[in-house]
């Protein structure tokens, strides 16, 4: 099992949050751990290719 971070605020009663490697794909909850449910979920859709086209942040190396 891996660490992914992910990104978050608290909206009036709602938790929004994405994969800090995803941030165009967001998702929410009702509580934290609801919305890191839902983050797991989204994470197997951007990663098990049943999304197209998916955009990433990578990083790179320069001199």
């Amino acid at each position: 099992m891996e660490n992914k971070k992910f990104v978050y605020y608290q909206e009036d009663d709602m938790f929004v949050g994405w994969l800090e490697e995803f941030p165009d794909y967001k998702t929410q909850g009702e509580t934290l751990d609801e919305l890191k449910e839902n983050l797991k979920d989204i994470y197997e859709e951007l990663t098990g290719g049943k999304i197209p086209h998916v955009i990433r942040v990578g990083e790179l190396r320069v001199a």
